[in-house]
């Protein structure tokens, strides 16, 4: 079974349908995963629409350059390339903009690719593992401060100095055991410095997913294309944006608040409301996964789509 079968597209007609506003539109997928948005996005498309999709992961890209859709292009850079990679293609303005944020099924579930402490693997972790360093790497080289704060900000880990300093003293002991390379140490090493375990939850789970972040710069590469976003959307164009965990929502939400609500204005001012700039967007609202899907599909679950539509000029 090939990998766009084994992953399960999170909110996929809930997105697509709040994203797709005109059949003849421009429209950036950010996250082209194994495809299951931009597929459903080429069908809702008429002949002039237009898709251009962006990924990290060459195996994303080896899966979107089977799509023989005239109307279909994958770019294999970051989201957070948009704008430039928009305007290389001579386009003004984007019909709308889908943001799928996170690690797909597939890059979860292939030990090969170091994201997951269920099955040991190489710390690789990248999205691209062509390109930049590796969680290994970085792991061999961050201070105990470092390290620290990255676990603590990106994973929201308690137990984040006990951790930093497990993994410094781990690294004085490379002479005799070598390098720290693979998952399974690396969640060991996390198990036996957490003191206390949440129900139902590895004690793993957090520092994974901090490490992965900061590698990947995810957070960094979410306010860049956020930003993308807002300056390429036309009069009526969508921002959707599905995020997987607080992190993430929390700047998505911050973002769309940010940018739909009025300026601030001193009362005691002879200023008329209609001589303030009207807000650039529009909150229309948020969805979370059916019941039916979150059965069906267990990381549905944590699973928040925004959205958000460009209303002034």
């Amino acid at each position: 079974m090939g990998n766009e079968l084994q992953h399960q597209t999170v909110l996929l007609e809930e997105a697509v349908d709040a994203l797709v506003t005109r059949a003849d539109g421009v429209y950036a997928d950010g996250t082209f995963g194994r495809g299951g948005h931009s597929r459903a996005v080429l069908a809702k498309l008429g002949a002039a629409g237009r898709l251009i999709a962006f990924d990290k992961d060459p195996e994303a890209i080896a899966t979107a350059q089977r799509i023989a859709d005239p109307r279909f292009e994958i770019v294999h850079e970051s989201f957070a390339s948009l704008a430039p990679s928009i305007a290389a293609r001579g386009i003004e303005r984007l019909s709308g903009v889908l943001l799928d944020l996170g690690v797909s099924s597939p890059q979860l579930d292939a030990p090969e690719r170091g994201f997951s402490f269920r099955a040991d693997g190489p710390l690789d972790m990248r999205m691209d593992p062509t390109r930049g360093e590796s969680a290994a790497d970085w792991l061999a080289r961050a201070t105990q401060q470092e390290l620290t704060e990255v676990i603590r900000d990106y994973g929201e880990e308690r137990f984040a100095v006990q951790i930093a300093k497990a993994l410094i003293a781990r690294r004085a002991e490379s002479d005799r055991l070598g390098p720290l390379v693979t998952t399974r140490e690396l969640a060991e090493i996390v198990a036996h410095a957490v003191k206390t375990r949440e129900k139902g939850k590895d004690p793993a789970t957090r520092t994974f997913q901090a490490i992965r972040i900061h590698v990947n710069q995810e957070l960094a590469e979410l306010q860049v294309v956020l930003e993308a976003a807002l300056s390429l959307l036309e009069q009526g164009g969508r921002l959707v944006v599905i995020s997987f965990h607080s992190l993430e929502d929390r700047i998505v939400k911050r973002f769309m608040q940010t940018h739909a609500s009025a300026p601030a204005v001193d009362r005691r001012l002879p200023i008329r409301a209609v001589d303030l700039p009207q807000p650039p967007l529009k909150i229309i609202g948020r969805v979370f996964a059916s019941a039916a899907e979150v059965e069906a599909n267990p990381r549905a679950r944590s699973a928040v789509m925004r959205v958000a539509e460009r209303v002034a000029p």
